[in-house]
């Protein structure tokens, strides 16, 4: 049975849409959360490959949560975010068996908007570089 690296363990967050992904893991931290996968079979596309669409559902569900984290340290209201805009740049290719992490690097939180960018990395190499616009709901 696949063992995710320390300090990872399952994902405490369920969603219909990543439902078929598990198993995910995430590492919780002060400052954010950092998700994570190794890359399996209902990961790729027709080609065998990691595909495209995984990785901007799961960098915007890494920069939502850590949005969340910062929000939450800075005492800004909030009863979640809604994503107002997303941008990938994909920087490389991965592929069955490697270690995927989705790790949030730049929050810029606000009242009513917060501002991410993560970076996704297979087995340590850069695979894709995210950022996003959040609404900030229910504040104040």
């Amino acid at each position: 049975m696949f063992q995710p690296p320390d300090p990872f363990t399952l994902h405490p967050r369920k969603s219909p849409l990543t439902t078929p992904w598990e198993p995910l893991y995430a590492d919780i931290r002060a400052d954010r959360w950092v998700l994570g996968l190794e890359i399996r079979e209902p990961h790729t596309n027709s080609r065998g490959g990691l595909h495209g669409g995984l990785i901007a559902a799961l960098a915007d569900n890494a920069m939502g949560l850590s949005c969340g984290v910062v929000l939450a340290a800075l005492k800004i209201p909030s009863s979640g975010l809604v994503t107002v805009s997303l941008g990938l740049d994909y920087l490389g290719a991965a592929g069955l068996g490697q270690w995927l992490e989705f790790d949030t690097d730049f929050i810029k939180p606000g009242k009513s908007l917060c501002y991410a960018d993560a970076t996704v990395r297979a087995d340590g190499k850069p695979v894709a570089r995210a950022h996003a616009t959040f609404k900030v709901t229910g504040g104040g």
